[in-house]
């Protein structure tokens, strides 16, 4: 049985929730997959791992700095061992070309050039934030392409769970010849 890491780095959860979706995927395909943390466990090795995801939220316009660092300490690991990087952003919703920028800028700030990369959408946990930052999101939202909702009484995700499934399950066919 293949060993898959999935280590990532979240501010409102959805990019937790992704990681957690792509581990039961793996687990389906026969891998055992282990989610961890960037934010519990700065230090998790992809040593002795088989494949390993790489997977955070864009806050701010950047990637945590908690995963560039991870990245930046793990490169020699993470080039020699199948890997894939996940970026989730609200950009990735309707502004392709944006979503794209960050991720580039990921690769320069680490060096790292993964096997694979996906970008998925995030959403808009309005009823989690406090009262600056939820009206703060609405204004940025309001501006953006794609229809992003601004009723801030509730909360919206915007992942599509199947673009989710097929990376996690490209990877796991991309990981399976390396763990036989």
């Amino acid at each position: 049985m293949g060993k898959v890491l999935i280590a990532y780095s979240t501010h409102e959860g959805q990019s937790a929730k992704v990681a957690d979706f792509i581990a039961e995927v793996l687990r389906g395909r026969g891998l055992d997959a282990t989610v961890s943390d960037l934010k519990e466990a700065r230090d998790a090795s992809p040593a002795g791992y088989d494949g390993v995801i790489v997977g955070g939220s864009i806050h701010m316009g950047k990637h945590d700095n908690r995963m560039v660092e991870y990245v930046r300490s793990n490169l020699e690991a993470l080039s020699a061992a199948p890997s894939a990087f996940f970026s989730v952003s609200l950009s990735s919703h309707g502004e392709p070309e944006e979503a794209e920028s960050y991720v580039k800028n990921f690769e320069e700030q680490t060096g790292w050039r993964p096997d694979t990369v996906a970008m998925f959408s995030g959403g808009l946990p309005y009823t989690h934030m406090n009262f600056i930052m939820r009206h703060m999101m609405k204004k940025i939202v309001e501006g953006k392409p794609g229809s992003m909702d601004t009723d801030t009484s509730r909360d919206y995700v915007y992942t599509e769970w199947d673009g989710v499934r097929r990376f996690a399950e490209d990877f796991a066919a991309q990981l399976a010849p390396a763990a036989s």
